[in-house]
Order: C-alpha cells, then sequence, then structure tokens
C-alpha cells in the first residue's frame, strides 16, 4: 500500500470512528426536538462525514494515479510507521481529550487538543500562529457558541473549585 493511499484510509478510519463511534456515544438526543430545531448530533455528524467522504476522495485519486506527471510531488518525509504511530497519536490524544473533559471542562480540554492536534502535524515554525489558533480560537467558538446559540459546554470540576 502507497503513502497516499495509507494517508486516505487513515483519514477515512479517523472520521468513520468519529462519526459513528464517538458522536452516538457522546452527543446525547433529546427524545422530543422541535421541527425547525436540527439534532445536536448535526454539526458533528456532518463534518465527520465530510471528512469519510474526503478521505475517500483521497483514496480514490491516489489509486487512480491523482498527480500529473509533470507536477513535482513534495514528501512531508514521514515513513509508513511513523504515520501509523502519529494515527495512534491521534486517537490517544482524543481519548485523553474526553477522558479529562469533566475534570478540567471543555475549554481548557480544547486548548490542548487543538495544541496537540497541530503539534502533531509536524509543524513548529511558526509559533505565534500556533499559540493563537490553540488558545485563542477554542476561546472564540465556546464565546460564539454561547452568545450566539446559547449552547453550554461542560465547565468541569477544576471550574467549579474556582467558582466559575
Amino acid at each position: 500500500m502507497t503513502k497516499p493511499v495509507l494517508r486516505g484510509v487513515l483519514i477515512v478510519a479517523f472520521f468513520a470512528l468519529c462519526a459513528f463511534v464517538l458522536v452516538p456515544a457522546f452527543v446525547p438526543r433529546p427524545a422530543f426536538i422541535p421541527g425547525f430545531a436540527p439534532p445536536p448530533d448535526m454539526w458533528p455528524r456532518t463534518v465527520s462525514i465530510v471528512g469519510v467522504v474526503l478521505g475517500a476522495l483521497a483514496i480514490f485519486l491516489a489509486l487512480r494515479g491523482g498527480q500529473p506527471v509533470e507536477e513535482k510531488v513534495e514528501t512531508d518525509g514521514s515513513s509508513v510507521p511513523q504515520m501509523l504511530l502519529r494515527f495512534a497519536g491521534i486517537i490517544a490524544i482524543f481519548v485523553l481529550f474526553f477522558a479529562v473533559v469533566p475534570y478540567v471542562g471543555f475549554l481548557i480540554a480544547t486548548m490542548f487538543l487543538t495544541l496537540a492536534m497541530v503539534l502533531m502535524t509536524g509543524e513548529r515554525h511558526y509559533r505565534i500562529w500556533i499559540a493563537l489558533l490553540s488558545f485563542g480560537g477554542p476561546v472564540l467558538l465556546v464565546l460564539f457558541f454561547h452568545s450566539a446559540l446559547g449552547t453550554q459546554f461542560p465547565k468541569g470540576e477544576l471550574a467549579k473549585l474556582f467558582g466559575f
């Protein structure tokens, strides 16, 4: 199996795990949903299914020879074992995220999840952007969902300890 095909398979596996295991297990569906309101699992499921489709597209393009001959293909220097190790690390980080959310809250757990995901890509050069994305992004996300949509996220025992 070539690296582009393996990369597509790993993308499909990750988003399929999210769509068919994590979303049904961790996003509860209420018994009654008004006709005008989407269910709470709509966006997580939509993003996961789009990820599965994009992974399948990556597999299709890799099998078809998606790169024209005249284009130079740049590799990121990662080997197949390194890709599998990163995939296992991503799954472990998500498991850790779900384990720590009840204790530290959604905001802090999401900050560390975002930081870990950016670092798992191998990017280390843009430190200011990484910090802004990792710490500012989740704050803006929580503010938007809280203010505009009225969505509450788990606060965690640590936040309750400090009176938040």
